[in-house]
This record gives structure tokens, sequence and C-alpha cells, in this order.
């Protein structure tokens, strides 16, 4: 699955507004904020990611692209 950070914003804001939450409101941080915030996610993420194989020929660690 690739990491799609608009998406992910998307998501937040979604399982925040379930909660309760008004992450869109005049006076929240906004779509873009949201965005930001996962683009910092998703980019930790394909930086810093590997999948372990730990068996086969094909053992060892990955990164995650």
């Amino acid at each position: 699955m690739a990491l799609n950070s608009e998406q992910l914003a998307k998501d937040i804001e979604a399982a925040m507004q379930a909660k309760g939450f008004d992450p869109l409101a005049n006076k929240a941080a906004g779509h873009d904020w949201w965005l930001a915030f996962a683009e910092g996610i998703v980019n930790h993420i394909t930086q810093n990611a590997e999948v372990p194989v730990t068996s086969g020929s094909s053992a060892g660690a990955y990164k995650v692209t």
C-alpha cells in the first residue's frame, strides 16, 4: 500500500470528527495544518521504516519505499 498524506489527513480529520471534535472549525488549524501533520508522518515512515525478512534467500532488512 502506498502512503498518501492527503488521505491520511482526511482520515485523521474524520477520526477526530467521529470523537466529537471539529478539526476544520473556524478557529481550528484547518485542512492545511492536518495535511502538513500527515506529510510529516508519511515522510518519517518512508525515510526510516524497514521490513525484516527473517528467512530464505532474501533474508535481511529492506527499506520501505
